[in-house]
């Protein structure tokens, strides 16, 4: 069911720097304390944005009930974007730099995820991801913000 809102009501924002240390390569979900922060703005309606603050690590809302699909998944990009010293231009900070900036360039760094009922919408088997691509342990800064009422 839709609810309508009249032009007299006021959209609430927030903010807020989400810090996630990475134990290297791989994805870790995250649903969990993004969800617990956005349950402290009590908002029942909006629109959530996940911004990722890095050209090395990406988003991804994917399933969460099975590990294969993880790890599946994390093959697939190791294959598409292998470590292979002499292929690639850009090695400033080692053999995993250049393809974790592909990684991330075909994953992305930006979710739009809605809020309804007090509740983020992800379906039932669906988490949310951050990607690191990068093979040593890093702490990344996701930008949060909550636009509703």
């Amino acid at each position: 069911m839709t609810s309508l809102r009249s032009e007299t009501d006021t959209m609430r924002q927030a903010t807020h720097l989400l810090t996630i240390d990475t134990p290297g390569l791989g994805l870790r979900e995250i649903t969990r304390p993004v969800a617990a922060w956005v349950q402290g703005r009590g908002m029942d309606e909006g629109l959530l944005t996940v911004f990722c603050r890095h050209t090395s690590a990406s988003l991804l809302i994917q399933e969460n009930a099975a590990p294969e699909v993880r790890q599946d998944l994390e093959a697939f990009f190791e294959a598409l974007a292998p470590e292979d010293p002499g292929r690639y231009a850009h090695d400033d900070e080692g053999p995993d730099d250049m393809p974790a900036h592909l990684r991330a360039a075909l994953t992305g760094v930006s979710l739009s995820i809605p809020l309804i009922g007090g509740r983020l919408q992800l379906g039932t088997w669906q988490g949310i991801y951050l990607f690191e691509h990068r093979r040593r342990p890093h702490r990344r800064e996701l930008a949060l913000h909550l636009m509703g009422a």
